[in-house]
């Protein structure tokens, strides 16, 4: 689906008129469920470590601690990095951190030099420590925020046309949609509310399917 079918099936579940246009549309009740289309968007991606909101970054090391914006190495949107996930995969070895403010200045001031290289996300911007040679390629994992993309799949963190698609299930998106309606007008939506919540759950539990644990501790 996109985004104009996703607020044209909202309207006919809520009993307005569906529109043929979404963004551009000067119909204020269309206004409002963009505008609820889009705070859908944004929590439903703050909730959970969906799958389809992870992303890798590959990156070339300069010689300085300072690399470069996040948002020069990833998507629109980047959200955090993930733990545990980012490497120098020419030395193959990890990096720790992001470290808090206090460990960058005790290591700063220390001017110690470790084995393993530690970051630290500062400004919006990626620092190392110590600074590496140039030319050694890294890579982490991160979470963004875009829930939606373009027709042609680039990332986005809001939705901005008519056949922008959803990232993320666009089933949940159009019931939270219309619990959201229900409960601007006024309007009774705890069952609405329910089912959506049920449906976010069940998203959850099965998102890019889950590890089999073993009570014994013996590997599976």
């Amino acid at each position: 689906m996109s985004l104009l079918t996703i607020i044209q099936n909202v309207c006919h579940r809520v009993g307005i008129n569906a529109p043929t246009l979404v963004v551009g549309s000067s119909d204020d009740q269309i206004l409002q469920m963009l505008a609820l289309a889009r705070e859908e968007g944004e929590e439903l991606a703050e909730r959970y470590l969906w799958s389809g909101l992870q992303y890798e970054a590959t990156f070339i090391t300069v010689a300085s601690e300072l690399q470069d914006t996040m948002e020069n190495l990833t998507t629109e949107g980047f959200s955090y990095i993930i733990n545990d996930t980012i490497w120098n995969r020419s030395k193959n070895r990890p990096m720790f951190g992001s470290l808090t403010p206090a460990d960058w200045q005790l290591l700063t001031s220390s001017h110690v030099a470790g084995p393993f290289q530690e970051y630290r996300i500062r400004g919006g911007s990626l620092y190392l420590k110590p600074a590496p040679p140039a030319r050694e390629t890294c890579s982490f994992e991160y979470v963004s925020k875009s829930y939606c993309s373009t027709f042609g799949g680039i990332p986005q963190l809001e939705w901005k046309a008519d056949d922008n698609i959803g990232v993320l299930d666009e089933r949940i998106m159009s019931s939270g949609i219309i619990w959201r309606w229900k409960q601007v007008k006024g309007m009774d939506y705890a069952e609405d509310f329910r089912k959506y919540e049920m449906r976010v759950n069940q998203a959850m539990s099965r998102d890019a399917g889950k590890p089999t644990l073993s009570m014994d501790g013996s590997p599976t």
